[in-house]
């Protein structure tokens, strides 16, 4: 997981995912819309709801390559952030969050529209606010407790108004009079495209699933199975919905109600129709406002988790493992917005569209993401569901026309509430967030043409006293392999969390000193001229946590600080760095960092499997300080009887040289000749500042190569540390 403040639970399966992406769309865009639409384009709004579920079932084919790519919480919001970086992350973010309470505002005074409208006794204003009010304080209790009961409510509302709308269809296909189908298109082209920007907050429900990601079960199967089955299935039936609803009632008596539907319904059904509308209009309006809620609050978690709100909303419930103070937070906006419908007369339009602009722009960016993951192709991303060939990239570049399209057909001031609402983003990002966050987008690598392998190395960082000296060796060693690919350094920070408990939050001081460790490395980077990426991650084990990084990122180094103490009992280096040295594939240098002057190299040379890769990490290191590494090679006299001892020895040293691609003129080559040799060695190290070292000689019960000589030259020398061995296949160990 990347950077998450704490995990969610994945407690939704395909049928919680179905309901809350499915029950938002059967709600608010069936029961308070269609007289809206076929006031603005009759009973071509029909047209209008297959339009705007084009362009949703666009967005949504986009979006189930990126959740199952990195299915975590955020949905558009951390995949755009994620690829185009933090400033259209915050634009996204902000959007987003603003967008789902404007829904779920709109779906609360329907819901109080709906309750007031059948009953004589009931009217005015105040009582649809107050019932709107009323409704979100309990949803808000729900989610708050937790997304296993606020899905199992879902599951109940869902199954109960489909029932009733699937009635509400067949029996109304009957009673529709084809006089009222003509003119069909009364307001032309403008006007069904017009009325697209409207309707469209009806399909909002997909995107649901994908903000939620990070709590679905098999996400690779449910993902995108339920989103373009929602989408698809729920297109199909408002398609009908209008066209029975304009073709039953007039159109002049149908723009004009509040209550549709339920008008509709008292002309097929009679008086147990409008009954039985009014009741799942109420249940519709409460499960798009649940499912709005739920959204709402990941998205204001997810940029609280990645730097770009405050670090207060990042933080899961102790007892319910929900993002309670983002809960809240959502919550109190909210109701704000349901109480500007005591004075805005054209409340539920103005909510619908605005929800509807700020998603419409989130989709846009959505689908330039895609195309951007596509041509950066980062390790991380690995998803199970991608388009086919047919599709890409055909997909995304039709969803961005579309939406454009959408967008300049809607209101002068859904426009203006829309630009607003980004440039609040804007603001936000430069004045807050563009400090805080880490990690940055991967636009500049999408748009470098035919980018070459990378030559990678994992630099954990956790001590800001030796992070530059790591980080300056790290940035030494990739440069000195160019000729392998393009030096890259991967600064990656863990936080550990508890085993029994992994959902325990992150404190603020931890993820504070994570957040300015991998800032600092940047400018640190930025002073090296290497290309530099950064990881926050939080694991049940840094260990794990460290491995599972290193594995994804194909690394071909890892470079880890030592403080020089060894472990205790079964472990030979501790019980974090024992396994990230057991299990990582690819080429590991623990380095023991004294002072960061790395001076004249000494790389202690005697034959064996980590040789090689000793003799070249001391050549790369010596270029930290622009030096000319020195080779030592220690025998006893009587090392080769009857030969040239002198010249024995240097032939072993010019081999192992010569086989780690180096020239006589890189290297002085040193011949120590002694009787004892543990004595020697430390006498003539001490006149350099890094000492490199195999990790060899003898396997303990870890599976570390690492002999008492070894340890005695960690642990005594008196400057910096090495210890060093190759590649190796852990399916040999």
């Amino acid at each position: 997981m990347s950077s998450d403040g704490g995990e969610l639970e994945r407690t939704l399966g395909f049928l919680e995912a179905m309901t809350l992406g499915g029950g938002t769309m059967i709600g608010a865009g069936i029961f308070i819309l269609p007289g809206i639409a076929a006031r603005n384009a009759g009973p071509a709004s029909s047209i209008s709801y297959a339009i705007a579920g084009l362009v949703a079932l666009l967005a949504a084919l986009s979006l189930s390559e990126l959740a199952t790519g990195m299915p975590i919480a955020g949905g558009s919001y951390h995949y755009v952030n994620r690829a185009l970086g933090g400033l259209f992350g915050a634009i996204v973010g902000w959007g987003m969050w603003t967008g789902l309470m404007f829904a779920s505002a709109f779906y609360m005074v329907g819901f109080g529209q709906y309750i007031v409208g059948p009953i004589p006794w009931l009217d005015g204003r105040h009582f649809v606010i107050a019932l709107g009010l009323f409704g979100l304080a309990l949803l808000i209790g729900v989610n708050y407790y937790g997304t296993d009961e606020s899905s199992a409510l879902q599951n109940v509302m869902i199954g109960t108004e489909t029932a009733i709308v699937l009635v509400f269809v067949a029996v109304g296909l009957f009673f529709i009079d084809t006089a009222n189908l003509t003119p069909f298109a009364p307001t032309g082209p403008a006007g069904i495209i017009g009325t697209t920007g409207i309707v469209f907050v009806s399909f909002l429900g997909f995107e649901i699933i994908a903000t939620v990601a990070g709590e679905i079960k098999d996400p690779s199967r449910t993902i995108p199975l339920s989103m373009i089955l929602s989408v698809v299935s729920v297109t199909l039936l408002y398609v009908l919905v209008m066209l029975v609803s304009t073709g039953v009632v007039p159109i002049d008596v149908l723009g004009d109600s509040p209550i549709p539907v339920s008008d509709v319904a008292e002309v097929s059904m009679g008086t147990i129709g409008v009954a039985g509308i009014a009741f799942a209009a109420i249940i519709a309006a409460i499960s798009s406002s649940n499912s709005s809620i739920l959204a709402a609050s990941r998205v204001i978690y997810a940029m609280g988790r990645d730097g770009l709100m405050s670090e207060w909303f990042n933080e899961s419930h102790d007892r319910f493992y929900t993002p309670h103070r983002a809960i809240l937070a959502t919550g109190g906006v909210t109701a704000l917005l349901i109480l500007l419908g005591l004075g805005v007369e054209t409340i539920i339009a103005l909510l619908a569209e605005a929800a509807s602009f700020s998603f419409l722009v989130a989709y846009l960016l959505v689908h330039v993401s895609l195309v951007v993951f596509r041509r950066a192709d980062p390790d991380e991303y690995e998803p199970t569901f991608e388009l086919p060939g047919a599709l890409y990239p055909l997909v995304p570049i039709l969803g961005v026309l579309l939406t454009v399209v959408v967008i300049s057909q809607m209101a002068t001031i859904i426009i203006v509430i829309g630009s607003g609402i980004i440039g609040l983003g804007i603001v936000w990002y430069v004045t807050y967030a563009r400090t805080r966050t880490v990690g940055s987008g991967l636009f500049r690598d999408a748009i470098t043409s035919a980018p070459g392998e990378p030559y990678r190395v994992i630099v954990p960082i956790a001590n800001p006293e030796t992070q530059h000296g790591l980080l300056r060796l790290a940035a030494a060693t990739a440069h000195a392999n160019e000729a392998d690919g393009t030096p890259e350094l991967v600064a990656i920070n863990v936080l550990e969390g508890t085993r029994d408990a992994p959902n325990q939050n992150i404190e603020s001081k931890r993820l504070e000193h994570q957040r300015d460790l991998l800032q600092n490395a940047h400018v640190i980077a930025e002073e090296m001229d290497v290309e530099l990426r950064t990881r926050a991650i939080v694991a049940p084990e840094i260990s794990t946590g460290l491995v599972e990084a290193i594995a994804d990122e194909d690394a071909d180094q890892l470079l880890i600080g030592w403080d020089g103490v060894l472990g205790e009992g079964a472990y030979t280096f501790g019980h974090t760095i024992d396994p990230v040295i057991t299990r990582a594939q690819c080429d590991v240098s623990l380095v023991k960092l004294v002072e960061e002057s790395i001076g004249t190299p000494v790389a202690l040379v005697a034959p064996g499997e980590n040789a090689e890769t000793v003799v070249r990490r001391a050549f790369e290191f010596a270029s930290v300080d622009d030096t000319v590494p020195t080779f030592l090679y220690v025998q006893p006299p009587a090392a080769h009887p009857g030969g040239d001892t002198g010249t024995a020895g240097r032939e072993i040293l010019g081999d192992i040289a010569e086989a780690a691609g180096l020239e006589p003129d890189e290297y002085d080559a040193e011949l120590l000749v002694s009787d004892d040799i543990e004595t020697a060695i430390p006498a003539a190290i001490d006149a350099y500042d890094t000492v490199c070292i195999g990790l060899s000689h003898r396997t303990d019960s870890t599976g570390i190569l690492y002999g008492a000589f070894t340890e005695q030259i960690a642990l005594n020398a008196t400057g910096n540390v090495a210890l060093v061995r190759g590649t190796v296949d852990i399916s040999d160990r």
